[in-house]
């Protein structure tokens, strides 16, 4: 049988690798964002401020959790590379030293900032505050289990993947994981929805701008949602593989949401605004009237306009429309509301 505890070993090593290539993936996120934002018109906009800090909050959290990982596999691989009991055994007995504590602390605080921004973006793309209320409810649930963990895990003695720790830690870990898979869902299948209904009134190019293969991932923060739930799965089975599953997860954390706030500053993702003149390009209804040939008219309400002014007026509405989606993707001065 394997040595658990090799696995164990190689996997946080590898995961410590990851670690250090998404941080670099996030750190250029992180400048393209904050160079769009200063390089806007508008540099005092509510918005702008907000994708400021949130970004900064994000990349703070990100940098304690590296930071942690990296320290204490130093001091576990080199500084006491002779401890009694190898490897294993000093990972048993400082498991819950205060500066890991602090690293699941910035864990949870990042899963706090992402699903929070994961919900405003699922009732963005929705346009219906009832369709979060039961994953506020989980929201709020992830909040009290998170503190929980900490508290749970940064006990004397505790470890974060034994006992009653690991116990915590697998349900906080299976109320946020359910939590992404189905406001990623949601998101899903409101895009795939959306794309179906918009295809034949804007046209393929203005369609796949909100709809396409990199608006499902990024807006569904779906790297986010996968890895976390082949994190909790191998949690759940006590795999030594967790460890890697549990880095990778943390960083898209934080790389996903990034990644959202990027394509909002590029004017690519879904917006208040844009899902308004969505609905309205999709909904419009001309009343007008026809001759039935025998001198009555007959007056009808449907989706295509009659030939005319009417119909000229709706053409230039959905030409307008395609026009600021396109604009949108060359023009990065204005920033679409979240």
């Amino acid at each position: 049988m394997a040595d658990q505890n090799a696995i164990f070993q190689n996997c946080y090593y590898v995961g410590n690798n990851f670690n250090a290539i998404l941080y670099g993936v996030e750190l250029v996120l992180y400048f393209a964002s904050v160079s769009i934002i200063l390089s806007g018109k508008d540099k005092s906009n509510a918005d702008r401020r907000f994708f400021l800090w949130f970004s900064t909050g994000l990349l703070l959290m990100i940098t304690i959790y590296v930071a942690v990982q990296a320290v204490f596999g130093q001091e576990m691989w080199i500084v006491h590379a002779d401890y009694a009991g190898g490897s294993g055994q000093y990972l048993a007995d400082n498991a819950a030293v205060w500066y890991q504590t602090l690293g699941s602390a910035a864990s949870v605080v990042l899963n706090l900032m992402s699903d929070g921004l994961l919900l405003y973006r699922c009732y963005v793309v929705w346009g219906d505050a009832r369709i979060i209320a039961f994953p506020c409810v989980l929201y709020l649930g992830t909040l009290a289990l998170g503190i929980l963990t900490c508290y749970i895990s940064g006990r004397p003695s505790a470890d974060f993947f034994v006992g009653k720790s690991a116990q915590v830690a697998l349900a906080y870990s299976t109320v946020v994981i359910g939590l992404n898979a189905i406001v990623s869902a949601l998101i899903c299948a409101r895009i795939l929805w959306r794309a179906r209904q918009m295809r034949g009134v804007l046209g393929e190019d203005v369609v796949r701008t909100y709809t396409g293969a990199v608006a499902l991932i990024v807006e569904s923060a779906l790297p986010y949602t996968l890895f976390g739930i082949a994190y909790v799965v191998s949690l759940g089975l006590d795999s030594p593989t967790s460890i890697l599953f549990l880095s990778i997860y943390v960083m898209f954390t934080c790389v996903s949401p990034q990644m959202i706030v990027l394509r909002v500053l590029m004017g690519r993702a879904w917006s208040r605004e844009a899902a308004t003149r969505t609905r309205t390009a999709m909904r419009f209804t001309v009343p007008h009237t026809l001759d039935d040939g025998a001198g009555g008219d007959s007056a009808y309400t449907g989706t295509t306009a009659r030939s005319g002014t009417d119909a000229d007026l709706v053409n230039v509405n959905l030409r307008t429309f395609a026009s600021r989606a396109g604009s949108s993707q060359r023009d990065f001065s204005d920033v679409d509301k979240v």
